[in-house]
C-alpha cells in the first residue's frame, strides 16, 4: 500500500517527534498504554465499516541512515485467534508550508478482519494513518525539560508574595438588650403598682386584674323589691299584735 498526508510542520520538527518513542505513542489514536511496557505497547480498537476488532500488540519507529523510518508492529485479536503484522516505510518531503508524510509497505492479517469486505478494510487503514499524521504534527509542540537537578522557575513561582502581618480585629462583644420599654403597657403598670408590698403567695393566688380579670355576674333587681316592701309590713303586724293584746288585757 501508498499513501501520503500533508501536515502544517516543518520537518525537522516532526523528526524530533518521530524520534521520541513517547510522543509518537501519543500520535497512535485510541492507544491504551500498558503499563510498565515499552511506549507503544496496548490495546488498540480498530472500527471496520459497522464492526470494531480490538488488537494487544507493540509497535516500533527507528530512522534509517537515508532518512526515512521504519514501522515495524504485531498484535492479536484480544477475543480471538486473528493476527496482524506490519512493516511500513516513512518518508518525510519538504513542502511549501509544511511535510508531506509517505507511507508505503505490507501488511498481513487473518482471523476476523479477512471477513470484511477489503474495500472497508482499506478505508480503516487510510482513516488510521491520516489521523495518526495529524497527531504526530500536534504533539509538536512540547515545552521544554529541564535537565535533571535543575529547577523549573516559572513566572508564577518565582513571585512569592510577602507576608504582611496585619493585626487580626477583636471580634464585637456580645450585647444583650435588657433595657425595658420607656412607656410600658397601662394593665402592665398598674399590676406592677397593685403587687408592690404583697407576698408571693398573695401574688400567686391574686385574681388577674386590668384586661383579663373575670367579669363579676349580672345582678338581678327583681329579687330585691319584695323585701323591700315586706320589712315595714312586719313592723305593722307586730305593732297592730301587741296593741290588741293590751286591749284584751284591759278588759280582763
Amino acid at each position: 500500500m501508498e499513501h501520503e498526508v500533508f501536515v502544517p510542520v516543518p520537518v525537522e520538527r516532526l523528526r524530533q517527534t518521530l524520534g521520541d518513542p513517547v510522543r509518537v505513542a501519543r500520535a497512535v489514536p485510541g492507544l491504551q498504554q500498558d503499563a510498565g511496557a515499552d511506549p507503544v505497547t496496548g490495546r488498540l480498537k480498530v472500527r471496520v465499516g459497522s464492526h470494531s476488532i480490538t488488537y494487544r500488540g507493540t509497535a516500533h519507529v527507528s530512522a534509517r541512515d537515508d532518512g526515512s523510518y521504519a514501522v515495524e508492529g504485531e498484535a492479536g485479536e484480544t477475543r480471538g485467534t486473528g493476527s496482524v503484522k506490519l512493516a511500513l516505510t516513512l518518508r518525510l518531503r519538504d513542502t511549501d508550508g509544511g511535510t508531506t508524510l509517505t507511507f508505503d509497505g505490507t501488511a498481513t492479517a487473518d482471523g476476523r478482519v479477512t471477513e470484511l469486505p477489503q474495500d472497508a478494510v482499506g478505508s480503516a487503514v487510510v482513516r488510521l494513518l491520516n489521523r495518526f499524521a495529524e497527531a504526530l504534527g500536534e504533539t509538536t509542540e512540547e515545552p521544554e525539560r529541564a535537565e535533571p537537578g535543575e529547577p523549573v522557575e516559572t513566572e508564577e513561582a518565582s513571585e512569592t508574595p510577602e507576608a504582611v502581618d496585619t493585626p487580626e480585629e477583636p471580634p464585637a462583644p456580645l450585647v444583650e438588650d435588657f433595657t425595658e420599654p420607656v412607656h410600658p403597657p397601662a394593665e402592665a403598670a398598674h399590676a406592677r403598682r397593685t403587687m408592690i408590698g404583697r407576698s408571693a403567695e398573695e401574688v400567686d393566688h391574686a385574681p388577674p386584674r386590668g384586661r383579663y380579670a373575670p367579669v363579676p355576674a349580672p345582678q338581678t333587681v327583681a329579687s330585691g323589691l319584695p323585701l323591700r316592701w315586706a320589712a315595714p309590713a312586719a313592723a305593722v303586724a307586730l305593732a297592730s299584735a301587741i296593741v290588741v293584746g293590751r286591749a284584751l288585757r284591759k278588759r280582763r
